[in-house]
This record gives C-alpha cells, structure tokens and sequence, in this order.
C-alpha cells in the first residue's frame, strides 16, 4: 500500500479517535459549566474567570509548546537513535521546569500586588481570589511539566492513549460539580482546590503511561549545553508567541474587569467555554495532522506538506463552521436551554467569540508548518508583533468608551491582518505558495460561508423563538453547510474521495 495512503488512514483513524474523546468532553464540559455558574453564582464565576484564566490559557501555551517538543521527538524518532531520543526528552523536561519556575517567580511577585491593587474585586472576596492564584499558578507549572510526556504520545501517534487520559480528566472534573455541590467550605476556594487534585492525579497518569510504552520517557539529569540551547531556543520563542495569544486574551480579561467588572468577566466565561468546547473539535483534526506535516518536511516532501497545509486549514474551517452556525443563528435560546442563569452580553459575546475562532483557525496548520522548519525567530517576531496590537487597541478603545463587545471586535480586525503576515513569512521560510493558498483555501471558505447563511437567517427571522425552530435552524444550519462544502469548498478530487469512501462504507 502507497505511504501516503498508509499517512491519511493513519491521520483518519487517531483523527476517529480524538473525535470520540472530544465529544464526550463537550457533553461534560457544557454540563460542568453549568453546575459551576449556578454553585457558585455569577460574581464568583466571573472572579474564577479573571483570576484563574491561567488554567485556561493552558491549553493554548500547551498545544503549542507540545507541538515543539513534539517536533523534536519526532525527528529523532525518524533517526531511530533511541539514546539520543532519551537525551531530547530528558532535555525537554528541564526546560519546562525552568519555564515552571519563572511562571511561578512572575506571579508571586506581579500577580499577587496585580490582583489586590488593581483588579476590580469585591473587597469581601479578595480572600477567595488569592486562593485561586495560588491554586491556578500550581495546576499551570504541573500541567507545563506534563508537556513533554503529552508531546512524545502524540509524536509516536499514539492518539488513543491521549484520548482515553483525557477523557478520564474530564470525568475527574464532573466529579469536581458533585463536591463543591455538597462541600462545607468556601465554594470558590474548593473548587480551585480540586482542579489542583485532579492535574496532579493526571500529570501523573501521563507519566506512567509513557514509562510503560516508551523508553525514551525515563528522565534523567542530563546536561548537554548544544542541545539545550536548539531546544530552550525553539520552545523560548514557541513559549512568547504563544504568550502574546494569552495575553490578548486573558489580558484582554484583565482590561474588562478593569473597566466593567465581574459580571462582564463571568459574560466572557461563558464565551470561552462555548468557543472552547467547539473548537475542541476542531483540534482533534489538526492534532492528528500534524505530524504528518512536521515528517513531510523532515522527509523532504515540500509538495505533500503544503497540500496538508492547505487542505488542514480549510478543513478546519469547515469543522469550525459547521458546529458553528447553528450555534450563531440561535444563540440566544441555546444559552437559556444550557443555563438557568445567563449573563448580561454572553449571547453577543458568544457569537464573537466563535467568528474570532473561525478567522484564527485558518493559521493553525501553517504555524505547524513554521515550527517543523526550526527556524522560527522571524515568524515569531513578525507574527507576535502585529499580533500584540489586540491589547494596546483595545485599552485605548475602553479608555475612549468603547462597549464590552470591542475586544473581541479588535481580535477579529487585528487577526486577520496576522493571517496576511502569516503567509508572508512562510513564503520566505518555505516558497510556500501564496496564491495556491489563496485560491483553494480563502476562496472557498468565502463561499462556503457566504452561501450556507440564507436559509437559517430566513428561518430565524420568520419564526417566533421555540424549540422547535431552534431544531429545525439547526437542521438546516448543517444540511445547508454540508452540501456548500461538498460543492464549493471540495474540489473535484476530493468529492470524488469522499463519495469512493462513502460508498466503500454502505457496501461493508
């Protein structure tokens, strides 16, 4: 069987499995937020939003320093220098130590005088907020030394593993809703408390795991100063790209709780975990593609690689876009079927929230790209660059009075101009092709997009609000979606691929 062949079956069967994983922690996820908004009640969930973001830009700074150690691991995979390999993972784990300890240094001394003199906290829950801080700077350093055990299954492809420990973390955080439900003790408190519990019982899941299946994966003190300077190098400006992302987001937090208080934060809390359970989905497919991208570039095969590129961002956006638009067309009456309580602009911000994931995703596979070449200085500097404009704009649109609602409409503005830079760069590092990029990816998703939205606004507009016009706009919302992509956003190859596999299918 042809090697490419081997790579997409491969690709599609951890893309299956990374599908089921992700879906069960949808469910749980929505579940979760849910019971913990109610337990705790909206100020709280909006302190927990701002104070305890860290935990959630993890899976940010995690995905991608995962992708650059992974890119590593990968290479010495191919090599087979088993000795060598040991060495990049033991390296690997020094590095995020000393990551560890620089995260823990800058919010000690910055984010305690940060959180008790200049955030908008009410006095009688400051006490709480500190033992978030604590709590959430914990669960971050353990998680940033779980990376390179997460790296090496997903370099070795063993996309199951992953699947099955993640799912067990989700299920440890629905056993999180019951005990705070029933705890005697600060709600708030406990909680932060328990996601401590469950990263440590996970980091260590990781952990025994990988020792039993990949020998490489027994650290041990090793000091070799050219590799640790390649490694510290690569994962340094991975860790400040990455960084400057969080900081347009959990800054952006910041900048809101500033100007409007907790209950806004506790709005965009909603946001993130709508757009963050979506977009799980989504990075399945990414996280199964991209090593192959990384060993297509190792291998030489400059032409294989750009085609995953290429095909990898505009199915993402299709992934993206087809859970999305349902979601988009009846905001406000999926929110109040999911929460007994909803928070003032979390429909608006839901909404944005999404269109800014949806202009973000189409980077994602030439970022992978970027980082396979292990040159990635410029591209950082570049793309970090215009990209940390979200957050002077926006302090300068708040201070001049500008609604909640701007931050995420400077996000999608300053993003897209990322997306521009993007491809710049990667012209220079890699001759990659601009206008093959433009042609079989921008295009298409422009249309796809443009022609899957009548019919569901229609629906919308005409019907007064019920469940069953929400099933039947979300009925229509994919149906419309899957048939523009099918013949405008596929190519001739591609339809022809799809309908081969889809009849192979119903002859089984």
């Amino acid at each position: 069987m042809p090697k490419e062949t081997l790579d997409n079956k491969r690709i599609a069967k951890n893309t299956l499995f990374l599908y089921f994983r992700t879906l069960l922690i949808l469910v749980v996820s929505l579940f979760t937020s849910r019971v913990i908004l109610n337990v705790l009640g909206v100020e709280d969930y909006g302190t927990y939003n701002v104070v305890g973001g860290v935990v959630a830009m993890f899976s940010a700074i995690s995905g991608a320093l995962s992708a650059a150690i992974s890119r590593f691991i990968t290479f010495e995979l191919g090599k087979e220098d088993k000795n060598r390999l040991a060495i990049v993972f033991s390296t690997s784990v020094n590095i995020q130590i000393g990551l560890s300890l620089i995260v823990i240094l800058i919010g000690e001394i910055v984010g305690i005088w940060f959180l008790n003199n200049q955030m908008n906290i009410p006095s009688e829950r400051l006490y709480a907020a500190n033992w978030v801080l604590q709590c959430s700077l914990i669960t971050f350093c353990v998680n940033l030394i779980s990376i390179p055990y997460n790296a090496c299954i997903i370099a070795h492809e063993k996309m199951d593993a992953f699947a099955y420990i993640s799912i067990f973390e989700v299920l440890l955080k629905l056993g999180i809703c019951y005990l705070i439900m029933i705890s005697p003790w600060d709600k708030l408190i406990s909680y932060a408390v328990l996601l401590v519990c469950v990263s440590l019982i996970i980091r260590f899941t990781y952990g025994f795991y990988c020792h039993r299946h990949f020998a490489e994966s027994h650290y041990r003190l090793v000091y070799e100063r050219g590799l640790l300077k390649e490694m510290s190098g690569f994962a340094g400006w991975n860790f400040f790209t990455n960084g400057a992302y969080i900081f347009n987001t959990q800054g952006i937090n910041i900048l809101v709780n500033i100007f409007f208080g907790v209950t806004v934060n506790a709005a965009r809390g909603i946001a993130s975990q709508v757009d963050h359970a979506i977009m799980h989905l989504v990075n399945s497919f990414t996280t199964a593609l991209n090593p192959q991208i990384t060993k297509n570039y190792a291998a030489g095969n400059r032409e294989a690689m750009f085609s995953l590129v290429c095909q990898g961002a505009k199915f993402s956006y299709m992934l993206l876009f087809l859970m999305a638009l349902p979601i988009l067309v009846e905001t406000e009456y999926i929110l109040k079927l999911w929460l007994k309580i909803v928070p003032d602009h979390a429909a608006t911000f839901v909404r944005l929230a999404i269109i800014a994931s949806l202009v973000n995703i189409i980077g994602k596979t030439g970022y992978t790209a970027a980082m396979a070449t292990g040159t990635i200085r410029r591209y950082v500097i570049w793309v970090t660059s215009v990209g940390c404009l979200v957050f002077p704009i926006t302090w300068f649109v708040l201070l001049w009075g500008a609604p909640s609602e701007a931050p995420y409409i400077v996000f999608i503005i300053v993003y897209i101009f990322v997306e521009c830079v993007r491809l710049w760069i990667l012209k220079g590092l890699l001759d990659f092709p601009i206008s093959r990029f433009v042609r079989e990816v921008v295009v298409k998703i422009v249309l796809v997009t443009i022609a899957s939205l009548p019919l569901p606004l229609i629906l919308v507009s005409q019907f007064p609000t019920s469940l069953h016009r929400m099933i039947i706009t979300v009925l229509t919302s994919v149906i419309s979606t899957v048939l523009c992509v099918y013949w405008l956003g596929l190519n001739q190859g591609e339809r022809l691929a799809l309908t081969g596999y889809i009849k192979k299918k119903i002859r089984r």
